[in-house]
């Protein structure tokens, strides 16, 4: 037990553990609405950006947040703003605003020198360089997150599987989506320290198609998904801690690992499933025609 209970006695184990659960919940919930939105790319545009943001920030001597916040923020209502011209999806908006600032973030990057190390732990995550600040960021979020998901939750659904419908409807399907995009940008700023920019994405997708394997019903799919989100991120720091590898791919390989057992499962029962009903229909003409 001493592998449980060991990193347990360091400081920055602690925050990072608490930070992870918090960040793996909001990550397996906001996973549903994305992956039934067929807006998976969101979480990979998002986290390009902060990366601009990030860059752009510190050049300008602002906290690594400060950048962040702007950068997806901004971010979030481009893409929404683009989304709405005539001809173009939600991907093409995705893809143009958030690889520019992506791009503009790289350029910075390459004319900034000695920050090596601080931009490998904002790419791939880092147990180390979580604080008590990004601590206090990831309860915040997940504190405003909760109390969106529990104001708007019907509205959040609706426009979710029929837009057209919301809004014939009376729902305001445009505000919804700007809320979904600024909330899931949230959920991607809390993320970068924990998960990393380029892994952030993995993160608000592996647990909503996990539950979608297993489950029609929208409720329950939120259930397993946070569920999968935080399991993932406890068995991740651990495995981090241990291994010595970046806690961001440790997080994404384990939920890729509890993907890929529950896939095989639910091939293995499909099959099962099929056979048992043609032999079910095979026996029926040999049954009638004994009677």
């Amino acid at each position: 037990m001493s592998w449980l209970v060991e990193p347990l006695g360091y400081g920055f184990f602690v925050r990072a553990l608490a930070a992870g659960t918090l960040i793996g919940a909001m990550c397996g919930a906001v996973s549903v609405f994305v992956v039934l939105r067929r807006m998976s790319y969101i979480g990979h545009g998002l986290a390009h950006s902060v990366l601009g943001g990030v860059a752009v920030g510190a050049a300008l001597g602002y906290h690594l947040y400060v950048g962040a916040v702007v950068a997806t923020l901004v971010a979030a209502l481009l893409i929404d703003r683009v989304a709405r011209q005539q001809g173009l999806h939600a991907d093409a908006a995705i893809g143009i605003v958030t690889t520019a600032m992506f791009a503009a973030g790289v350029a910075v990057v390459s004319m900034t020198t000695g920050s090596g190390a601080g931009i490998e732990a904002l790419l791939f995550g880092s147990i180390l360089s979580v604080t008590g600040v990004d601590l206090a960021v990831a309860a915040g979020v997940a504190a405003v997150f909760a109390a969106v998901l529990f104001a708007y939750y019907k509205p959040l659904v609706f426009v979710t599987f029929d837009p057209d419908v919301a809004a014939v409807q009376g729902v305001r399907a445009g505000v919804v989506d700007v809320a979904f995009n600024l909330l899931t940008a949230g959920v991607i700023i809390a993320s970068v320290r924990v998960l990393g920019v380029l892994l952030v994405a993995a993160a608000v997708v592996i647990p909503a198609a996990l539950a979608r394997l297993v489950t029609r019903s929208f409720a329950l799919m939120l259930l397993i998904a946070t569920g999968v989100g935080v399991s993932s991120s406890v068995v991740g720091l651990y495995a981090s801690f241990h291994a010595g590898i970046p806690s961001g791919p440790a997080i994404v390989l384990t939920g890729a690992g509890l993907f890929a057992v529950v896939a095989v499962g639910a091939g293995v029962a499909a099959r099962r499933t099929g056979a048992r009903a043609r032999r079910d229909a095979e026996a029926l003409p040999a049954e009638a025609a004994q009677s």
